[in-house]
């Protein structure tokens, strides 16, 4: 069976490579099917799918929405939507535009503290991605307040450290309304420390098609314990490496290692083709 990840970045949003420099480096690793699963964008999505062609590994439609639950911040995978769906669209580019309103008010809160950082060198490291937290985090190592993403997170930019910050992203419901209405499936990302089984019960219960039970974050217990809970609840099994690159994060040296099997994504897509078969109906 081939091998599947289904968790990736580039730079689009977060990541250190291009679409197409992404896809070699699955070829290398032998990878069959990917999903780019940038930050609230699918340009790296469309980028790569000339290259994933090319070089026979199949690119799954995919893109991690930051999502608004209980006044916090919780991140989907949503698959296989029709990637022409104005809705959609539509919505990702609010989360754009989201995104820059809500760094804005972190630099804000950065620069209270007496850190010296602009709006303007962290669109800068940004460049042509989505912009986030893990650009702040590098204006930070570069003016030499920190050594490391993870330290700028633990002193300064996580949401303990940075406090209620009101965003416009959109609501977990809405999210599930538009994405299933594109004929997308959607999954809870990276689940193991970020939520009690009490939340993720909840989370399912507004209409999430599945779990990201594979990740590095997640030890093989913790993965196990994810899977009985996904085909015990009649869940969709995804899952991947979380991939950014050129050590933007610890989970690097899993990409190629923390992968699923293509019976997920097998079941992935028949979901995903039955709810355009149903959304065709009712249309």
């Amino acid at each position: 069976m081939g091998k599947a990840d289904l968790h990736t970045h580039t730079i689009a949003s977060d990541g250190a490579y291009t679409p197409e420099e992404l896809l070699e480096k699955a070829f290398e690793k032998k990878l069959k099917i990917i999903s780019i699963t940038d930050h609230d964008t699918i340009k790296g999505y469309l980028k790569g799918k000339e290259k994933a062609k090319e070089l026979g590994i199949e690119l799954i439609p995919g893109v991690e929405v930051t999502a608004v639950w209980n006044k916090r911040e919780v991140h989907i995978l949503t698959y296989c939507f029709d990637e022409d769906d104005q809705e959609f669209r539509r919505m990702l580019l609010n989360q754009k535009k989201s995104r820059v309103k809500r760094m804005e008010r972190i630099v804000k809160k950065l620069q209270s503290k007496g850190l010296d950082i602009t709006m303007d060198e962290v669109r800068a490291e940004a460049g042509p991605g989505n912009i986030g937290r893990p650009h702040a985090a590098s204006v930070l190592i570069n003016k030499g307040y920190v050594a490391s993403v993870a330290e700028a997170f633990i002193r300064y930019l996580s949401t303990d450290k940075l406090g209620h910050i009101k965003t416009m992203y959109v609501s977990v419901e809405e999210l599930v309304k538009i994405a299933k209405k594109a004929g997308g499936v959607l999954s809870l990302a990276h689940p193991g420390p970020l939520y009690t089984q009490s939340e993720i019960d909840e989370l399912m219960a507004l209409g999430l098609d599945g779990l990201e039970c594979i990740h590095p974050s997640h030890n093989f217990n913790l993965q196990r314990s994810f899977s009985k809970i996904a085909e015990r609840d009649n869940l969709l099994i995804t899952g991947g490496s979380d991939f950014h690159g050129k050590g933007k994060k610890d989970y690097d040296p899993y990409f190629g290692i923390v992968t699923v099997g293509d019976q997920h994504v097998m079941s992935l897509k028949r979901m995903a083709r039955r709810r355009r078969e149903l959304t065709r109906m009712n249309n």
